[in-house]
């Protein structure tokens, strides 16, 4: 196959390019990830990067929410093609086409040289934790949410994240294999699910008004199997229910920002829906 550097123009992806994502994704040993992959296309703009021999050189996600923040993942190019620019022309494609005043992602270690030499600030470490559970406790303190509880999930969602999420958190009751709230005497205290990624399942999002409310989701809405959590180092009491439940360290990434300060609440987010999407 042609070596030589694709120089084409990216172009907007649909999700009849799903299996080429997907190849490409495998190519970097990232895994398939479908169902993740067909949220990403349904609430974001994928872009990518023709080889000229019918598959993708480079792919990136920017999931917009309002004019406020874009959040970028998926940045992958085929190993054939590796540090020879196509990361950065990607990159600057996503930047020039989200029209928002801040963007966000989550570095590895590999990619962040990238991410700062365009300008991305490290704003934050995360840590992700692995390992198996024996299933939810049955404690009764969240509830499967209903349809009446989504005005208040978005709104709840807006205050902490800071930005409007609508679309995202409207797809989350049918992203996710549980989901479900914490109601109180003012409406939605606080909101969690999981969902499955690879045959693990990735609890997030967890946003809640405390800890004790966050802690009470996150025992609720795990599953019995192999998990995942992303945890943002300012929540120690998410590292020690981790540690608790034998979960194990398996591997770090910087939080990072470009633009306008992000105005979200760290101290209320406590696990994002995935690291694609904050």
């Amino acid at each position: 196959m042609d070596s030589s550097v694709p120089d084409g123009l990216a172009r907007r992806l649909g999700i009849e390019d799903l299996a080429a994502c997907r190849r490409l994704a495998e190519d970097r040993e990232w895994g398939p990830e479908d169902h993740k992959w067909r949220f990403l296309f349904s609430v974001g703009d994928v872009y990518g990067i023709d080889d000229g021999n019918g598959e993708l050189a480079a792919t990136v996600v920017s999931t917009p929410y309002g004019k406020d923040v874009a959040a970028i993942s998926m940045v992958l190019v085929a190993k054939r093609y590796e540090r020879r620019g196509l990361g950065g022309r990607i990159m600057r494609h996503a930047m020039d086409k989200a029209e928002t005043a801040s963007l966000c992602l989550t570095a590895t270690e590999y990619g962040r040289p990238l991410y700062e030499r365009l300008g991305f600030r490290s704003v934050g470490l995360c840590t992700t934790y692995t390992g198996t559970v024996e299933g939810p406790s049955k404690r009764g303190v969240s509830v499967p949410v209903e349809v009446k509880d989504m005005p208040d999930v978005r709104a709840l969602d807006t205050e902490v994240f800071g930005a409007d999420r609508s679309q995202l958190v409207d797809g989350l009751p049918s992203f996710c294999a549980t989901f479900h709230v914490v109601r109180d005497e003012a409406g939605v205290a606080g909101f969690g699910g999981a969902w499955w990624n690879d045959g693990r399942a990735v609890i997030g999002p967890v946003i809640a008004q405390d800890t004790k409310t966050a802690l009470a989701l996150v025992d609720e809405v795990v599953p019995q199997g192999p998990i995942r959590l992303d945890i943002d180092h300012r929540h120690p009491e998410l590292i020690e229910w981790a540690e608790r439940h034998d979960l194990r360290p398996a591997f770090s990434t910087t939080v990072m920002e470009y633009g306008a300060p992000v105005r979200n609440d760290p101290s209320r987010l406590y696990l994002p829906v995935a690291q694609a999407l904050g």
